[in-house]
């Protein structure tokens, strides 16, 4: 019987927020990182582990056979080996909810910056354009309203409901979209193949698991409008980013916004990071990470090993 928690915190640099203490009997350790070659030594007395984005496998499961409890700083739990922990008797939670204002706001900031074009006009003031101008605007580049297009949301979590209720409130049509490659439709729901072809602007808030990596690729890209704009803030994965390059070299779509990439961080670089035109946007895996919903995570991962301890399952996966 274990009287005293020993929960290690393997990547706090990854939370900017105030962690309050446990209510329990606990040793507490933090680290700002943590390489994955190191996870073992950083973890091996832990009973309690929190990770954001450290893999958390089965060889450093095996290392560590005192833990009990494996608390996701995250909503994703890809980095975890689920299937080792159901074997091992080890709990999985995560954290939900957190992220349904900051990252539907950051999704409606690039589909404005896009849809507007706001960084060809940026280039064009500073190329003196507006100042050798004959009258008293510029006509250079041309501007969509989002009020009337159609939005369709592939994933319909609390973050997916979040980027529909902004949606209404621009007066845009949403369609949620049905698994790939199902047959059966569930009611408000219209086949993945129709959103695509549909969509005006279509917006990923999937998770990133065996279903869903490649999700989007040359075959998907070939089905939407070339008006269309595809916006990621879910995993790098679920999107083939060849095909995505492929697609706005060729003009198949009109553009896009990224939050997220394949390998993170691109420490060997990335065809992406040098795709330096108005239609593209790409940001450093920042749409969750607003001071408030950061704030809103931490509370709830100590409210989720809280009630792990207690006996109570809150937010497990497993």
């Amino acid at each position: 019987m274990i009287t005293k928690e020993y929960i290690v915190f393997l990547d706090r640099a990854t939370l900017l927020a105030e962690l309050r203490t446990p209510n329990f009997e606990h040793v507490w350790v933090e680290h700002p990182d943590c390489p994955p070659e190191q996870a073992a030594d950083f973890l091996w007395r832990g009973s309690i582990a929190i990770s954001n984005k450290v893999p958390i496998t089965r060889a450093l499961l095996e290392a560590c056979p005192k833990l009990r409890l494996i608390a996701v700083a995250a909503t994703g739990v890809n980095n975890v080996d689920l299937e080792a922990c159901r074997e091992r008797g080890v709990a999985v939670c995560n954290v939900r909810g957190y992220a349904e204002h900051t990252v539907p706001e950051h999704v409606f900031m690039m589909l404005l910056t896009l849809r507007r074009n706001l960084l060809a006009w940026r280039a064009t003031l500073q190329q003196g354009g507006w100042q050798k101008a004959e009258r008293f605007c510029l006509f250079d580049h041309p501007i969509h309203d989002l009020h009337g297009s159609t939005l369709g949301l592939i994933g319909y979590g609390n973050v997916g409901a979040g980027v529909e209720r902004l949606a209404h409130a621009f007066g845009m049509h949403v369609l949620i979209a049905e698994r790939k490659g199902v047959s059966e439709i569930r009611a408000g729901r219209v086949a993945f193949d129709e959103v695509l072809a549909r969509a005006d602007q279509i917006s990923l808030h999937t998770p990133l698991n065996d279903d869903t990596r490649g999700l989007i690729g040359a075959r998907e890209f070939g089905l939407m409008k070339k008006t269309a704009l595809l916006i990621n803030t879910a995993r790098g994965g679920v999107v083939d980013e060849a095909a995505l390059l492929s697609a706005l070299n060729t003009r198949r779509i009109a553009g896009a916004g990224f939050d997220v990439l394949s390998v993170e961080p691109p420490t060997q670089g990335h065809p992406l990071l040098e795709l330096n035109r108005p239609n593209f946007l790409l940001t450093p895996h920042v749409a969750w990470s607003s001071r408030e919903a950061m704030q809103i995570l931490a509370d709830q991962l100590i409210d989720n090993i809280e009630a792990f301890v207690r006996g109570e399952e809150k937010n497990r996966v497993v």
